[in-house]
């Protein structure tokens, strides 16, 4: 029994333990719960006058079993404590401190008391700072122990849209304060800066009545409430021009452009749309959702009231309440806002008529030449594009821009449309902006005027454009210079794509950037009346074809432009027929009544278009990319020549003047670089026979080796022309011998060149060199003692060979052809001697400079089926047909035209060139018939 008591004790005594144990843990838990309680209550009445404020807290009825609570006095006591601490500073300081920053973001109208701006004309004009902040009315912060009201501003333009949503009570309020917005910022910019469009889904004549003065300036578009499509579409448009024609060049947005322009591009467009809080339906709601995303950069600012609406954009809100005030985005969840008050009913209708009235007047007022030029000059950089005003609409400028997405212009005009006028003003522009590092041009006019001289340095004015590297005028019967502008682009960029692929880079931007040492400007070609380049089905046409197309496609990247202009462009079939070249002009310039420059059948904007005036179109002649320009007066005196002399004046020494090529311009053989350049001691000699056509001016020649066929031909029948190319020649070679060293023999054959190389042999002997003058009768013996001497020479052991380099000049030698036919004793006749020194004499220092009066009368000259024996030639009134045997039997493609000769050297050429011949005789008759 005692063993069964005790282990009954035993199990009592664990139980009592394990009771003890449990009492233990549930009274340490309840304690834990109660402190738990409290903390948590504790930290939901501290949330609570977060949340609330502790002065509207406190005064709550439902706060009073808080109050009476001791053990949440304490949290009461530290929230009242921690308020007092932190609304001292604000107290002191925060008001302030807001109301200076909204006074340094909102200056001037943006921000100051009405009485100091309404009615005012704005001055600001885009391009500088742009208020950051427009007020809209006052703030205070609802748990502040003093009721300090601070100004509210908000972001708007480029930076933020505004939406609006009032209660029935507060509608008035709401528009009242969107009105005072829109008026601060009408009155900040100048007029025409800013467009206003309206539409309200529940009102016939639209909202906010005091701005109607504005409709009448075109500042102000009240849209009809039943069709809000079309201003969905109108701004939907706008953003796709703008992406399309200004920001594709690298820029972020329109205000980037107008900073580095130095003009605003493009007005900004406010649209304000007042709903009845219901959205839109689906389709619309959708497209204003685009527009909000995608028009601040744009310069389209949205403010919307009652209309809901989710966008990923910038948007500020400000939300009415039913018991009065507002909440807003810019003062958050503890400030109560309350818009400012009304401005005078009276004076707002006041206010925008009179800005109404500032545009129009602006726009009464023609915009000069001046008007066009920056304030500064050669402040721009053309690493992205060239842009400048060309003229105004509105009172604005309206921009060319030539870059990567709009890289050639097309201009369009008939005869008396201002054509040349417009390219005064596009180019006074670009020259006035960008300095000739930046900007190098290139221009060509190919009908008989000389529209582009005054950029070259003449008698009267010496002065140049610094940025013209090229002047050609009266170009209308020498294609070829038109070709060779296009080919020396094709080089230009060639040599940039090279220098590209080094940096591996693909843009002129980008390749500036990597070689800042570089010269890398932007070239711009303008070429007038460019439909002769395609006159006549030839291979000129074709040729000039494909280079265009070359540099129309290519040459965007690498920063080369194409600015063509004529005033019929329908009949350029060549041109017309290649729309991979059309498709590259991108920006169209259609002059009053303009033909196939803008989009045929859908776009006449220029049919009713009056004088002095032009449609500029960035988007390839579509009807919505118009704006329509009056264009300045830029060729009077004192306009164009005025800014070219104070270029010039700019100018930094080392730029060279522009090269002048003027068609109807006989070039001196002492004026060429090539002739000067030309000093003693050639081994071989190069005879310079005339100016060839192309970018250098350079001088044809042919060098007069000791090798077989190195003799010259001129073929003609009129003595100057034949006579400038042997003088040239002689001269030139003359110029390269010491004086003494060298014999020349003229042979004037027939009277009409007695004159000629009277003038000749002077020249030559002014520079120290024999001259023997040897006449029909003397011909024969000259010839057979020539014959001689090369027979000797030629032999096993040959007599002393000609000490001296001679150069036989032969004017008409086919006019001795009777004497010479005639044979000697021996059987032998002038003509084989002749043909003796044409054969022989290059190898021995001895070469003939002859003349003849046809082709046939050449080939009677030289041994029967060969041309072998003379090398080059000159040809002038002979059709291209007769020269084919000359020219290594290649169709030679050629019409004669005065003052010009086709040369070909089949030594160096693959085929004939045309050239210039030199003007050495002046003193010498007009030409007349041999």
């Amino acid at each position: 029994m005692s063993k069964r008591t005790e282990r009954r004790r035993r199990i009592e005594a664990a139980f009592e333990e394990f009771r003890r144990a449990v009492e233990q843990a549930l009274t340490v838990a309840s304690r834990e719960q109660a402190r738990a309680a409290r903390e948590h209550a504790r930290t939901m009445v501290a949330s609570w006058l977060r949340a609330e404020g502790v002065d509207r807290a406190l005064a709550a009825p439902s706060f009073a079993q808080v109050r009476a609570n001791p053990d949440l006095a304490d949290v009461i006591a530290e929230a009242v404590v921690d308020r007092e601490r932190h609304f001292e500073k604000w107290t002191a300081d925060g008001p302030r401190a807001l109301a200076d920053l909204v006074r340094q973001s909102a200056p001037g109208a943006a921000g100051e008391p009405w009485q100091q701006w309404l009615g005012r004309i704005g001055t600001a004009d885009g391009t500088g700072s742009v208020p950051e902040l427009w007020r809209i009315g006052t703030a205070v912060a609802d748990s502040a122990p003093e009721q300090l009201a601070f100004p509210v501003a908000v972001p708007l333009l480029d930076a933020a849209h505004l939406h609006v949503s009032t209660t029935t009570d507060s509608r008035t309020a709401a528009e009242s304060m969107v009105e005072s917005l829109l008026l601060r910022v009408l009155s900040y910019f100048q007029p025409g800066l800013v467009h206003l469009h309206l539409w309200d889904t529940g009102q016939l004549t639209g909202p906010l009545p005091g701005l109607y003065p504005l409709t009448r300036a075109g500042l102000l578009t009240v849209h009809n409430p039943a069709r809000p499509q079309e201003l969905l579409d109108e701004l939907s448009e706008h953003i796709r021009r703008v992406h399309g024609g200004v920001l594709e060049g690298g820029h972020t947005s329109l205000r980037a452009v107008s900073g580095q322009s130095g003009r605003r591009a493009e007005p900004w467009r406010i649209a304000v749309l007042f709903g009845n809080h219901q959205q839109l339906p689906d389709d619309q709601q959708q497209q204003l959702q685009r527009i909000a995303r995608n028009g601040l950069p744009c310069g389209v600012q949205l403010i919307l009231v009652d209309i809901p609406v989710t966008v990923n954009s910038p948007m500020e809100t400000v939300t009415f309440a039913e018991r009065g005030g507002a909440r807003c985005t810019m003062t958050g969840e503890h400030a109560t806002f309350r818009p400012d008050p009304p401005l005078p009913r009276a004076e707002v209708p006041g206010a925008c008529a009179a800005i109404a009235t500032e545009l129009e007047d602006r726009r009464a007022r023609l915009g000069s030449f001046a008007d066009l030029l920056p304030e500064r000059l050669w402040a721009n950089s053309s690493a992205t594009e060239l842009r400048t005003p060309v003229g105004f609409h509105d009172g604005m400028g309206v921009d060319v821009v030539l870059g990567d997405s709009s890289p050639h212009a097309l201009v369009g005009g008939p005869s008396g449309s201002g054509k040349t006028n417009f390219l005064y003003a596009m180019l006074g522009g670009l020259a006035a902006r960008y300095s000739p590092d930046e900007l190098e041009l290139y221009l060509l006019d190919f009908k008989e005027g000389v529209s582009f001289a005054q950029f070259a340095p003449g008698r009267k004015d010496p002065s140049w454009l610094p940025h013209a590297r090229l002047v050609g005028v009266n170009v209308n019967t020498d294609r070829e210079f038109g070709v060779a502008l296009l080919r020396f682009l094709a080089d230009q960029m060639r040599a940039r794509a090279d220098a590209a692929k080094r940096h591996e880079v693909t843009k002129l931007e980008e390749l500036r950037g990597e070689d800042p040492d570089g010269r890398w400007p932007r070239i711009v070609a303008v070429i007038d009346e460019f439909q002769y380049l395609f006159a006549e089905r030839d291979t000129l046409s074709s040729t000039a074809a494909q280079l265009l197309e070359d540099v129309a496609r290519r040459g965007r990247s690498q920063g080369i432009h194409l600015v063509l202009s004529s005033q019929d462009v329908a009949g350029i079939e060549a041109f017309w027929g290649k729309p991979a070249i059309f498709e590259q002009f991108i920006l169209r310039i259609a002059l009053p009544k303009a033909r196939r420059v803008l989009v045929e059948h859908s776009n006449d904007a220029a049919v009713e278009l009056p004088r002095w005036h032009a449609v500029v179109n960035h988007e390839s002649g579509v009807r919505p990319g118009n704006h329509i320009a009056r264009i300045p007066d830029a060729t009077s005196r004192g306009t164009f020549d005025g800014l070219q002399k104070r270029l010039w004046e700019q100018r930094v020494n080392g730029w060279p003047p522009p090269r002048l090529f003027d068609g109807a311009h006989v070039p001196e053989l002492a004026a060429a670089p090539d002739f000067q350049a030309l000093r003693p001691g050639a081994d071989a000699p190069t005879a310079l026979l005339g100016q060839v056509i192309d970018v250098a001016g350079s001088a044809a020649g042919g060098v007069l080796e000791n090798a077989p066929g190195r003799n010259v031909a001129v073929i003609g029948s009129l003595v100057a022309d034949a006579a400038n190319v042997l003088g040239a020649a002689a001269l030139s070679v003359a110029r390269q011998h010491e004086p003494g060293t060298a014999l020349f023999t003229l042979c004037p054959l027939i009277p009409d060149s007695a004159a000629a190389a009277a003038v000749l042999g002077e020249r030559l002997r002014a520079q120290g060199h024999r001259v023997e003058v040897v006449g029909r009768d003397g011909l024969r013996e000259l010839l057979a003692n020539l014959s001689t001497e090369l027979a000797q020479a030629r032999s096993d052991t040959p007599a002393e060979a000609p000490s001296a380099p001679r150069y036989l000049v032969g004017y008409a030698i086919d006019a001795a052809q009777a004497v010479l036919e005639r044979k000697e004793s021996s059987g032998r006749s002038g003509l084989d001697q002749l043909r003796d020194v044409l054969r022989h004499g290059p190898e021995h220092r001895t070469h003939v400079l002859g003349w003849w009066r046809g082709v046939a009368r050449l080939r009677a000259t030289l041994p029967i089926g060969s041309v072998d024996d003379v090398g080059a030639w000159v040809a002038f009134d002979v059709q291209g047909q007769e020269l084919s045997p000359l020219a290594s039997g290649q169709l030679v493609h050629w019409s004669p035209r005065p003052g010009r000769g086709l040369h070909f050297d089949r030594f160096t050429h693959a085929r004939p060139q045309v050239i210039i011949p030199f003007d050495i005789q002046s003193d010498v008759q007009p030409d007349s018939e041999a």
